[in-house]
């Protein structure tokens, strides 16, 4: 399809010239993709999640995927890129029926999509239709190729990729739109203190809180009574979905167990976890795709025996690996955003164990025990992360990474050793704020971290709000009162002492 309308664009031109052409386009910079993606970053900004924290850091994490995913397309001699799953929640611009209405808040749906292009353009355009955004004005992007300012990497810090996105304030102007940098300069200066925030907003959570209990008695017996039938490990949910349709996902498992209990026999000693898509993920735990059908459910029971032989198969390479880099345990970090197949993270396990054997490594077999790695395949580069763990590309050249690892192993100790500080610190302070507020529960989104948790509770015990008695509170980057009763506040509320800072 790109091919036709690549030539039918250029109709006019000689079959020499159109060929060029097509040659060029194919080869679109880093500078005419991010114009050609505007419609796409305005429809997915995360800055335009505020109120959905939970959406917001989904957005935010497979941008970050489709950025290594445009870098490593971008590499010279590269011919092909792993098939990449993404999932974006798309502000509707226009009031419309959604059918998703009773599962997400009104004014976006949820996209899943998976990548398996082997250019820049066709990357672009894929993006754009799958969001049903707009082609059109990919056709009027001028090639840009020979400009030095488009042959810049699409890496590294200031990610035009990833946030946060700036665009010429005339795209506002002339498309009407709201610019996000300003609407949320203005939010922090008319941000309430949390005690105004609470006087306004109590009440409304208290009701909703109060008319979920019978939910939430619900949905706890529900995964009691599954748990202990097909001996399941635990039942998780990879997103915050409402209590209602928690209920709505067990009875539908409930119901599958009785038509089919000789498949659902299979589960045993799992977890199970509700997410986008079926299937089993890096860590050996069964998802079901919430969008799924009974039947697919099925087809995946009948098929975890030989699910659970590939996991074996990770779990070996996983050993091998640690044996020749000295000990260190390769392991597997949640997230948010879509998550990891098990069928690719064992095809990842086996091309990096495959480069290790072709290049013997000069390790002490114990030289790196205690440090733990994750193996990405978006990455172009290794890297320590602030908890401590290395972040490995599967295609890193061994003898660079004996040499980062040795280099970075005393850093990675001390981070280690922080981390674990700042964790004990913080489920002190949460426990001691959950007794001396009375709160009927307290928690963090994930992408809350302990150095923002801990100062945060402190300040909540400084504050001693009243209003705050028998509320469950979840500590995020937004005001928010979920469905159910939940209170979102940002970990850096603004007490009453700030109020005209």
């Amino acid at each position: 399809l790109i091919d036709m309308w690549l030539v039918q664009s250029e109709c006019g031109l000689g079959n020499r010239h159109v060929a060029a052409h097509l040659v060029h386009q194919r080869a679109l910079s880093g500078a005419d993709a991010i114009n050609a993606l505007r419609p796409f970053y305005f429809a997915v900004h995360p800055d335009f999640f505020g109120q959905h924290p939970r959406e917001r850091e989904v957005n935010e994490n497979s941008l970050k995927r489709l950025n290594g995913y445009l870098e490593n397309l971008q590499k010279p001699g590269t011919r092909s890129v792993q098939p990449t799953k993404l999932t974006f929640y798309v502000r509707e611009i226009k009031e419309k029926e959604d059918i998703q209405k009773d599962v997400l808040p009104p004014g976006f749906r949820s996209v899943s999509f998976t990548l398996q292009t082997k250019d820049v353009l066709t990357t672009v355009m894929d993006v754009l239709k799958s969001c049903s955004l707009s082609t059109e004005h990919v056709k009027e992007l001028k090639a840009s190729s020979e400009s030095p300012k488009s042959q810049q990497p699409v890496s590294g810090h200031g990610n035009p990729f990833y946030r946060p996105i700036k665009w010429d304030k005339s795209y506002y102007s002339f498309t009407g739109f709201r610019d996000p940098e300003q609407e949320l300069k203005q939010a922090k200066k008319v941000e309430p203190t949390l005690s105004l925030w609470l006087r306004n907003h109590e009440k409304e959570a208290t009701k909703k809180q109060n008319a979920s209990v019978p939910r939430r008695e619900e949905l706890k017996r529900l995964k009691k009574e599954l748990c202990q039938k097909f001996a399941l490990e635990d039942i998780r949910w990879q997103r915050s979905w409402g209590v209602t349709h928690r209920c709505c996902q067990l009875q539908s498992l409930s119901r599958l167990s009785q038509q089919n209990p000789e498949a659902v026999l299979n589960l045993r000693g799992h977890t199970i976890i509700f997410t986008d898509q079926s299937g089993m993920n890096a860590s050996g735990h069964v998802m079901l795709g919430t969008m799924d059908v009974h039947h697919q459910w099925t087809k995946l029971f009948v098929s975890l025996p030989s699910y659970r032989s590939l996991l074996q198969q990770t779990e070996w390479l996983k050993e091998r690996i640690s044996h020749v880099l000295g000990g260190i345990q390769v392991i597997n970090v949640e997230r948010l955003g879509p998550v990891q197949p098990i069928e690719e993270h064992c095809s990842i396990l086996n091309t990096f164990h495959k480069r290790l054997l072709a290049r013997r490594l000069a390790l002490h077999p114990r030289s790196l025990q205690g440090l733990a790695m994750t193996l990405e395949n978006d990455r172009s580069s290794p890297s320590l992360h602030e908890m401590g763990h290395f972040i490995i590309p599967a295609t890193c050249e061994p003898s660079r990474l004996q040499t980062f690892l040795q280099s970075m192993a005393c850093e990675a100790r001390q981070r280690i050793k922080h981390r674990n500080q700042l964790q004990k610190e913080e489920e002190e302070v949460l426990l001691h704020c959950l007794e001396a507020l009375a709160l009927r529960n307290l928690s963090k989104e994930p992408s809350v971290r302990h150095n923002q948790m801990i100062p945060c509770c402190r300040r909540l015990l400084e504050e001693r709000s009243p209003l705050m008695e028998g509320l469950r509170v979840e500590v995020s980057h937004f005001y928010s009162v979920m469905q159910d009763g939940d209170l979102c506040i940002p970990w850096d509320w603004k007490g009453a002492s700030l109020k005209h800072s």
